[in-house]
């Protein structure tokens, strides 16, 4: 945990605002998909160790199960996109697992059932389940340990939900006057279309740099406890988190992943650090599974600070 002190002739930050940043980035295996991962297998039987597990991904829940499975001894296949970063294709390797490459995401969720049903392996779910939630509440955990005082604010991303449910449900319990904002790019926005519409729902297309935030549906259990737990629900767009990347990267040297970049995206650059001026506000560096051309060539000619027009839902 730091906290973000730009200089005040950046104009990027007040003075008397706390910016508190939780670097999961730095987590084994490159995000904090790796609590998850482990919190789920550990509770499997010796039986179904035995027959191994499966999971999907964009990449870094793919990389997490690999190494979760390495380290405890069980059979893994990850099924990943053919748009997959090399990287992450790369780290998979790395950990031992078998990498099965289909063409989109929906393809991916009907391969991973046939795997299931035919070899018995249990599916590790990217972002559903109270397992999972169970993993990413430790993040809020250590978050709200590592701060001094209380957050007034805040910001996590969100994809599948497992990660803001899992956080916001402690954040509540432990913290209930924090306001928590979820964050999710336009072009895969599953959450706040399910919180509009009452119930999970499904997207047509996934259309976003963000790939960590792509996922394709919301789920009864995370949407729930996004729902219970979540004050507001905000969207960015792809030049913003490019900008953001672009900030994280003049200020921390960092090269993070696009989803890395929509927490800070949301408070520097769609209003939020103004409606929190003078406030403390937390939040979350998610991974950095990318490889440096990719990077590059995403922040390419980007500036920053650079506001877009912002939804808020």
């Amino acid at each position: 945990m730091v906290r973000w002190r730009p200089p005040e002739s950046a104009g990027i930050l007040d003075p008397a605002t706390e910016l508190w940043v939780k670097l999961e980035l730095f987590q084994y295996t490159g995000t904090f998909k790796i609590r998850a991962a482990l919190t789920i297998m550990r509770s499997l039987d010796a039986a179904q160790r035995e027959r191994g597990v499966v999971a999907i991904s964009g990449g870094n829940h793919a990389i997490a199960v690999s190494a979760a499975a390495r380290e405890l001894g069980i059979s893994a296949k990850v099924v990943l996109p053919r748009s997959a970063n090399a990287y992450r294709r790369a780290q998979c390797a790395v950990y031992g697992s078998e990498m099965i490459i289909v063409d989109d995401v929906f393809v991916r969720f009907r391969r991973v059932a046939d795997i299931e049903r035919e070899e018995g392996r249990y599916f590790v779910h990217p972002f559903e389940g109270p397992m999972t939630a169970l993993g990413t509440g430790t993040v809020a955990l250590e978050f709200l340990s590592q701060v001094p005082e209380p957050c007034d604010l805040i910001v996590l991303p969100v994809g599948g939900g497992g990660l803001c449910g899992g956080m916001a449900a402690v954040i509540k319990q432990v913290a209930p006057s924090t306001v928590v904002i979820g964050v999710e790019p336009y072009g895969a926005d599953s959450m706040t279309r399910s919180l509009e519409v009452g119930v999970p729902t499904r997207l047509d297309q996934i259309a976003t740099i963000a790939d960590s935030l792509g996922s394709p549906y919301a789920l009864p259990y995370s949407f729930g406890l996004v729902q219970a737990h979540v004050d507001e629900m905000l969207r960015i767009d792809d030049d913003t988190i490019r900008s953001s990347m672009r900030l994280i990267f003049d200020h921390f040297k960092m090269a993070v992943e696009p989803a890395c970049a929509a927490a800070a995206a949301a408070v520097l650059m769609c209003g939020l650090k103004e409606r929190f001026q003078g406030k403390r506000i937390g939040i979350l560096f998610c991974g950095s599974n990318i490889d440096l051309p990719t990077a590059a060539e995403i922040m390419r000619d980007t500036t920053h600070p650079n506001p877009r027009p912002t939804d808020q839902s």
